[in-house]
């Protein structure tokens, strides 16, 4: 006798967020043009999005009925947010997010410093002189390759 073989934490929900987005970009697609004409705007993202639909819930059909590898639902998503979002991936989003929304009210030299002395200090584990010195060298080469070499001033 063989045991069925585990889901993995997470993927069940993984099926379904795909599920979901594939619903959502049906409708976007059909409400491009409709499904008019097999040439219409319309027509690839709409075949595009009926496939992908098709083939979350032939997954989902896969997964059920199957046991999951995980204890409870809090010991499940704790062991999913270990696995797929170490801190590391975590701390490098929001960074890359702050760095974006500070684009939009420093220039771009500022905010571009400012991420890489936090990311270099997160890196090297609060080494501030070092990330002192890469950020201002890399911030400078960005500086000199783009006024000098291409003639390309960044705001």
């Amino acid at each position: 006798m063989t045991t069925p073989k585990r889901v993995p934490v997470g993927e069940r929900t993984f099926c379904v967020l795909l599920l979901i987005f594939s619903l959502v970009v049906l409708y976007q697609a059909f409400m491009i043009s409709g499904f008019s004409s097999i040439s219409s705007p319309g027509a690839f993202p709409l075949g595009i999005s009926a496939v992908l639909l098709i083939a979350s819930l032939r997954v989902l059909y896969e997964l059920r009925g199957k046991p999951t590898d995980g204890d409870g639902w809090l010991a499940s998503f704790k062991r999913f947010k270990h696995t797929h979002f170490p801190r590391h991936i975590v701390v490098f989003t929001l960074l890359a997010m702050a760095y974006l929304v500070a684009i939009q009210w420093v220039s771009f030299y500022v905010s571009t410093f400012l991420f890489l002395m936090a990311a270099v200090v997160y890196l090297r584990r609060g080494k501030v002189l070092s990330a002192l010195f890469a950020s201002s060298a890399l911030v400078l080469a960005i500086y000199l390759l783009f006024t000098l070499a291409f003639s390309v001033y960044l705001p």
